[in-house]
C-alpha cells in the first residue's frame, strides 16, 4: 500500500430478518497514515517519521436498537484533541443524525502514529515570542493538514458505518492476558517510586501497582455465523518498537484476528486505563525483545486471546444500546513562583548547554502560558452501553487502579474503561502517587499533565454515576438442557476387571 495515498479502506454491513427488538450494527475503517517527514509525537521534543511499516487507521462501529444509535471509534493516534472531537461530532450529527453524546472517540496511544498533538496550530498565539518559539519550534506540534485529515476520516468512518447498519447477532465476553503488559512503576528500597528504573537496578523492590489483564471483547456476526467485526479493549501503552509509521502492537493484534477469521473482519480497538502500564518488564533481567518482535508478542498474545473469546461466546440478537455523558471543568495545578522563575531562566539557554533539565523548564514555561489562557480544562466522561457491556471513557492517561475500581464497583457484567477518549489531559495518577511513597515520571508537572490530583477520583466517580443510571443487559447464554429424567445408560456401569 502506498502510504502517501489517501485510502478508503473498507465498509462492512450485514443482513438479518427484520425484528423490532433486534440490534443492528455497521463497521467501517478509513486511512489516516501520516506522510514521511511529518512529526512523530510521543516525546516532549520534536522527532520525525523516516520510514513506513503499516497503515494507521480510524476504525468505527455503529450500533442501533430501538431507535437509539451509538458509535465507538478507535483512532491510531497518540491522542485525540478535544477540539477535533467536538468538530467531528458536530459534522457526524449533521450528516447522519447520531447525537454528539453518543459518539465515543478514543486514541490507541500509538507512539508511532501521526502528528495530532501535543499542541494544535495557534494554541500559543496569545503568548510572548519566547513562549511561542518554545511551543512551535521546540515542542511536538500537530500538523494542520493532518488534523483535517483525521477529522474528515473520523466523520467518514462513522457515517459509512451508519449507512451499512443491518441486523446482527452480538456476543460478549472477556479473556485474560497477563504476560504481555507490566506496571512500569517500581517501588524502590528508599520507599519511593521510580518509573522505569531499568533492568538490574539493585534498588528495585517490587511493582508499585497492578496491571489489568482483562481482554474485553464484543463480537458481531451475520446470519451465516460469519464474524463481521469486533470491539477489543485492553490496557497497555502502544510503545512497542515500531519500524517506522505504524499502528504499533494494535497492527499485530488485528493481523492475528484476521488471520483466523478473514481479512474483511473489522477490529475496533479501544485502549484501557494504562497510564502506568507498558510492555516493559523492569523486574526481568532479560533484554526487551528487539525491533518488531515486541509488537508481535503483545499484539499476537492479545489477538490470540480475542480469538479464544470469540470462539467461546454465545451470540444473541437483542441488546439494548444507550449513551450518557457528563462535561465539566477541572483546574490545572499551578507551578510555584520560584520554580517558574528558575524555569524561565533555564529555558532561555541553549538546550545542549542547559542539560536534560532544559526540557522540564520548557514544559513549566509552557504550562504557565496555558494557565494564563485556560486555568481549568474541559473534560468529559461518557458511558456507552451495548447490552451487558459498558464502555466508560476518560480523557487521560489514567492509572490502571482507577479502571480496576470501575470494574469492581460496576453494575454491569462487563465493564471496559476507555482512556484518552474525547480529549487528552495527560497523565492522571492515583493520589497515592503524589504521596511520599509516590513520585515518578507521570507525576511531573508539565504542559501535558497538570490536572489537580483529585482528577482521577472525579473521573471514576462520574463513570460510576453514569453506569448506575443505566439498566445492564444479560450476557447471551446457550439454552438450558432438558429436565433430568435418567442417566445415560452406557455410563452407569461398574468397573470391569476381567
Amino acid at each position: 500500500m502506498n502510504h502517501r495515498t489517501l485510502i478508503v479502506l473498507a465498509t462492512v454491513g450485514v443482513c438479518f430478518s427484520s425484528s423490532a427488538r433486534s440490534i443492528k450494527a455497521g463497521f467501517a475503517e478509513r486511512d489516516i497514515t501520516p506522510e514521511i517527514g511529518m512529526e512523530q509525537p510521543g516525546n516532549y521534543m520534536k522527532q520525525f517519521h523516516r520510514t513506513f511499516h503499516d497503515a494507521c487507521k480510524v476504525r468505527a462501529a455503529v450500533f442501533e436498537q430501538g431507535g437509539q444509535r451509538v458509535a465507538l471509534v478507535g483512532v491510531d493516534t497518540l491522542m485525540i484533541p478535544r477540539a477535533v472531537v467536538l468538530d467531528a461530532r458536530r459534522e457526524i450529527q449533521a450528516r447522519c443524525g447520531i447525537a454528539p453524546g453518543a459518539v465515543m472517540i478514543g486514541a490507541s496511544h500509538s507512539h508511532s502514529s501521526g502528528p495530532l498533538g501535543f499542541f494544535l496550530p495557534g494554541e500559543f498565539d496569545h503568548a510572548s515570542d519566547f513562549v511561542k518559539k518554545l511551543a512551535y519550534e521546540k515542542s511536538p506540534m500537530a500538523d494542520a493538514r493532518y488534523v483535517e485529515l483525521a477529522r474528515k476520516q473520523i466523520v467518514d468512518a462513522v457515517c459509512a458505518a451508519n449507512e451499512s447498519l443491518a441486523e446482527v447477532k452480538c456476543g460478549f465476553g472477556s479473556g485474560l492476558e497477563d504476560r504481555a503488559a507490566f506496571n512500569r512503576r517500581i517501588r524502590m528500597k528508599s520507599g519511593g517510586t521510580f518509573t522505569h528504573p531499568q533492568k538490574g537496578n539493585p534498588d528495585s523492590v517490587e511493582y508499585a501497582g497492578p496491571i489489568d489483564p482483562q481482554v474485553g471483547v464484543v463480537g458481531v456476526w451475520d446470519s451465516r455465523s460469519n464474524l463481521v467485526g469486533c470491539i477489543v479493549n485492553y490496557a497497555c501503552h502502544a510503545t512497542t518498537p515500531a519500524a517506522g509509521i505504524s499502528a504499533n502492537w494494535i497492527y499485530d493484534m488485528e493481523r492475528t484476528i484476521r488471520g483466523v477469521f478473514g481479512t474483511n473482519v473489522m477490529v475496533v480497538f479501544l485502549q484501557g486505563d494504562c497510564g502506568d502500564i507498558t510492555q516493559v518488564n523492569n523486574l526481568d533481567a532479560h533484554i526487551e525483545p528487539p525491533g518488531e518482535r515486541g509488537s508481535q508478542i503483545v499484539g499476537g498474545r492479545v489477538g490470540a486471546e480475542v480469538v479464544k473469546v470469540l470462539y467461546s461466546v454465545e451470540a444473541g440478537s437483542n441488546a439494548v444500546v444507550d449513551a450518557k455523558s457528563k462535561v465539566w471543568k477541572i483546574k490545572r495545578r499551578v507551578p510555584g513562583a520560584e520554580r517558574l522563575k528558575a524555569a524561565r531562566e533555564l529555558a532561555a539557554k541553549d538546550p545542549k548547554e542547559a542539560g536534560p533539565d532544559w526540557v522540564w523548564a520548557k514544559e513549566t514555561v509552557l504550562l504557565d502560558a496555558l494557565i494564563q489562557k485556560e486555568p481549568a480544562v474541559e473534560v468529559e466522561v461518557q458511558a456507552i452501553q451495548i447490552g451487558p457491556a459498558v464502555f466508560v471513557s476518560n480523557p487521560a492517561e489514567m492509572f490502571v487502579e482507577y479502571g480496576l475500581e470501575l470494574k469492581k464497583k460496576s453494575p454491569f457484567p462487563l465493564t471496559f474503561p476507555v482512556e484518552l477518549a474525547n480529549g487528552c489531559v495527560g497523565y492522571v495518577p492515583t493520589q497515592e502517587a503524589f504521596s511520599e511513597r509516590g513520585g515518578g515520571y507521570e507525576t511531573r508537572l508539565t504542559s501535558y499533565s497538570n490536572l489537580e490530583i483529585t482528577a482521577g477520583r472525579q473521573f471514576t466517580d462520574m463513570g460510576l454515576e453514569l453506569m448506575r443510571a443505566m439498566k445492564p443487559g444479560k450476557i447471551p447464554e446457550r439454552p438450558l438442557a432438558p429436565s433430568f429424567k435418567q442417566p445415560w445408560s452406557y455410563g452407569n456401569v461398574a468397573p470391569q476387571l476381567e
